[in-house]
């Protein structure tokens, strides 16, 4: 089972794309939003980005939406 992690924020459109992509897949994730979460933005800084979204799927780095990456790192 793939293990995602998506952080996000209240304002992004490609956030709000990427997660209802997830869904429509049926993958299960779990959310940080920067926007509610102080901490989760600061892992998301320590991690050396400062945009979201940032897709993490099995330690794998997917930074904003991009659907061919994702596919790939699902199969």
């Amino acid at each position: 089972m793939n293990k995602v992690e998506i952080y996000s924020s209240d304002t992004c459109i490609n956030c709000i794309k990427a997660k209802e992509y997830l869904e429509e897949i049926e993958v299960n994730y779990i959310e940080y939003n920067i926007s509610r979460d102080l901490e989760a933005k600061r892992e998301l800084i320590s991690m050396g980005y400062m945009s979201v979204p940032l897709i993490v799927i099995n330690g794998e780095h997917v930074l904003g939406f991009d659907k061919k990456r994702i596919d790939d790192l699902l199969d």
